[in-house]
């Protein structure tokens, strides 16, 4: 089994592309919505309950683990790679398509604390940015809206125009969504930007590493199953539920789809 944890609801853009890609293999999906976000908590708390997402993860089987949470992989990949004896895939800031891409040499970036002041994003920046102009912005709000299942609608729009149309006026040709959470808000984004810059979402290249990965596990930890999708929340399944719904899968609304972390953790 493949086990994928973030900070809340944004992973499932990740899980949404891995169930795609290989769509026999039993993927469990876990939310730490109790405790999200974890954009602008202290690294070592991330790394605690980076910890125990995992172990929720392989107490139930999983052979490989996808940190779908740029702040989680920034903070805790580190120390989870150290600590757990199988393969992570974590999130990649996207900095390197979107220099390679950008005409302009203009590249921004929307992302939390957590990831701006990871390693991760200032060895990706050093790399392949180094004669690229990144307009940073912190996403303040935009998780929370997620978590909330609130997608659309005038208050949406404004916050989001508040971070765009800055980045469009220094001339962004590419836009980097940092946060998993963020790409459930692109058809506003997309309706924003109206053509002027395209929007990176690293899920995708995140899935094929977790296939590539997948592929090289031994045949013994590669189960395969036909059975229903296994979610876990560490916050109130209703709303995971009713998010789900809105993703098209309404199984999750079924009594018992969702079980909460604390059963599996006796927290």
């Amino acid at each position: 089994m493949i086990g994928v944890f973030d900070s809340g609801l944004g992973g499932l853009s990740v899980w949404q592309e891995i169930i795609r890609i290989l769509p026999d293999v039993p993927v469990i999906y876990a939310a730490d919505s109790g405790r999200c976000p974890y954009g602008s908590k202290p690294k070592e708390e991330i790394i605690r309950y980076s910890r125990e997402m995992t172990q929720l993860l392989v107490d139930q089987g999983c052979r490989l683990i996808v940190v779908a949470c740029n702040t989680a992989t920034a903070a805790a990949i580190r120390a989870l790679r150290e600590e757990f004896d199988l393969p992570f895939v974590g999130m990649e800031p996207a900095i390197k398509p979107a220099a390679e891409a950008s005409k302009t040499g203009v590249v921004g970036i929307l992302a939390t604390e957590g990831t701006f002041r990871g390693q991760h994003f200032a060895r990706a920046r050093e790399q392949f940015a180094s004669n690229t102009h990144l307009i940073m912005q912190v996403g303040h709000g935009l998780v929370e809206w997620v978590e909330s299942g609130q997608l659309d609608g005038p208050e949406v729009e404004a916050g989001l125009r508040r971070y765009l149309e800055p980045m469009l006026a220094q001339g962004a040709d590419q836009i980097v969504l940092g946060c998993t959470h963020y790409p459930f808000l692109r058809p506003v984004m997309e309706r924003i930007v109206a053509g002027k810059a395209i929007i990176i979402d690293p899920a995708p290249a995140v899935a094929q590493q977790a296939l590539r990965l997948w592929e090289a596990l031994p045949k013994g930890d590669q189960a395969t199953s036909k059975q229903p999708y296994q979610w876990f929340t560490s916050g109130d399944p209703d709303r995971m539920s009713n998010f789900l719904g809105q993703l098209g899968f309404p199984a999750a609304r079924e009594a018992g789809a969702i079980r909460m972390v604390k059963e599996i953790t006796h927290e």
